[in-house]
């Protein structure tokens, strides 16, 4: 459910929801005198729009995601396309990014940019097929001591590419401790990811994150080293219809099924 983020350190939480920002933009045409005469009359602008320059990859090049920064601004920084940048990277939409989140700058072995609008397929007439992204599969073996974050019933569980799943929710009342489910350093702590409420996020080291939701209060901030079991929040409604908590594990920025490393109840 997170939809991407705060720390310049290594900020883990999205863009903090890819919020695209419209910008307005206007032209004025300058056009000189003509020299001489011609019987042709002023020419028309072309009705077609320009092609979307091709993007161009940076191999061996990544990124590290700052707080603020969408996936619309990385691309166009880096002169990629934002549909290629999503695609070398796993991600779909909502396109959601985290600060300190690392994004690679060129498609993966065997990987390439996306067609161009209108350009021929080289295999006939007909363009191939897209080919779905296969789902990423949890690791056997995350290398961590998970614990629950909170106490009380689930009330939903994880549900793969599904976005509004993306974690489990447990049940509890109004101020119940939410605790760090792990050993980490918070890299977020705000209201920024819309439909998150009060949020935080824990990175516990290079490939995995934890994530807290709809909080009450929150009572830690970013930068803070926590220790597993350690009270990091309060349990609330904040962008949520009752008390609960949203808890999101993932790993290299994807989600995972959190019930596949929590200890079984």
């Amino acid at each position: 459910m997170i939809k991407t983020t705060r720390t310049p350190t290594l900020a883990m939480a999205a863009c903090v929801l890819a919020a695209l920002a419209l910008i307005g933009c206007s032209s004025t045409v300058v056009r000189e005198p003509s020299r001489g005469h011609s019987s042709r009359g002023p020419s028309r602008p072309s009705s077609r729009p320009a092609p979307p320059r091709p993007s161009r990859p940076k191999p061996g090049a990544t990124i590290v995601v700052q707080r603020g920064e969408g996936l619309y601004r990385i691309a166009t920084n880096n002169g990629i396309q934002v549909a290629d940048l999503a695609a070398w990277n796993g991600l779909s939409p909502p396109y959601t990014l985290y600060p300190g989140q690392r994004l690679r700058l060129y498609p993966s072995s065997g990987g390439g940019t996306r067609p161009s609008p209108g350009a021929p397929s080289s295999a006939g007439t007909s363009a191939p097929r897209p080919v779905p992204a296969a789902p990423v599969a949890a690791p056997i073996n995350s290398g961590i001591r998970w614990r629950w974050p909170a106490d009380g019933p689930l009330l939903s569980r994880y549900v793969a590419n599904e976005p509004t799943k993306q974690g489990v929710d447990i049940a509890g009342s109004s101020g119940a401790a939410v605790r760090a489910a792990a050993d980490g350093v918070v890299v977020y702590s705000g209201t920024g990811l819309v439909g998150y409420g009060e949020l935080i996020i824990v990175k516990h080291n290079e490939q995995w994150l934890s994530a807290y939701g709809h909080n009450r209060k929150r009572l830690v901030n970013e930068g803070q080293v926590v220790k597993s079991g350690e009270q990091i929040a309060e349990m609330g409604r904040s962008g949520a219809a009752r008390d609960m908590l949203h808890f999101e594990v993932r790993y290299n920025a994807k989600p995972v099924d959190p019930l596949l490393y929590l200890p079984a109840k």
